[in-house]
């Protein structure tokens, strides 16, 4: 029997038509460690499976009962549910193939099987279905990144180019053509909050001023 690794205690959806083969593939894979959430042989029960026992991966047959096949089925299954499909069917011709590359599987694998050639790619298709849900994550990550780096470009006032501005009372014109003082400007244009003091010189002459105001 193969060895096991982190995979042990999946949860596993056989779809299959013919019963006795569902039968020998749940065996197995219990032999394996893994645990089978149910077996079905018709498109509508592996999808209501697939919602109901949320799986870690579906190993779907090609010929299912119904109008809908496995192919059909696995393109539903991946792309709402987001669950792994892996292709267990004795059907390996050009067309059949063709189709089930269409809705990107995670494994195909030939009937009969042994062993250790399912449980490989089970192994693989988690892999691969894990390492997609983490780059899912990262794009979602980046993406609200960028908005909240977008929306805080969105809220910054830059000033460039020419200001006009009056010589005598110093207030700032906009591109409207309304007048502002530089408080006010600054405060609409370049989020900023302004706080009132002296420099220096003022300080140095309003001293002066007040001690000579004082002075007899």
């Amino acid at each position: 029997m193969a060895e096991r690794n982190d995979t042990l205690g999946l949860r596993i959806l056989i779809a299959e038509d013919e019963a006795l083969i569902a039968e020998e593939i749940q065996d197995r894979l219990g032999r394996l460690g893994f645990e089978i959430v149910g077996i079905v042989d018709s498109s509508d029960a592996a999808i209501i499976s697939a919602e109901t026992g949320a799986p870690d991966l579906v190993l779907m047959d090609i010929r299912l009962k119904g109008p809908k096949d496995g192919i059909e089925t696995a393109a539903f299954i991946r792309e709402h549910l987001r669950i792994p499909v892996v292709y267990l069917t004795a059907h390996s011709d050009k067309s059949t193939i063709g189709r089930a590359k269409e809705t990107a599987p995670f494994g195909y694998v030939l009937k009969p099987f042994q062993e250790k050639e399912l449980l490989i790619a089970i192994e693989m298709a988690i892999h691969m279905h894990r390492l997609e849900q983490q780059v899912a994550r990262r794009t979602e990550e980046l993406q609200q990144t960028v908005e909240k780096l977008q929306k805080a470009l969105d809220e910054v006032h830059t000033l460039r180019g020419l200001l006009p501005i009056c010589a005598w009372c110093k207030k700032i014109r906009d591109d409207r053509d309304y007048w502002h003082s530089v408080e006010e400007y600054l405060s609409d244009y370049a989020d900023v909050h302004l706080s009132h003091t002296l420099c220096p010189e003022c300080y140095t002459k309003q001293v002066s001023s007040v001690q000579h105001q004082h002075d007899p």
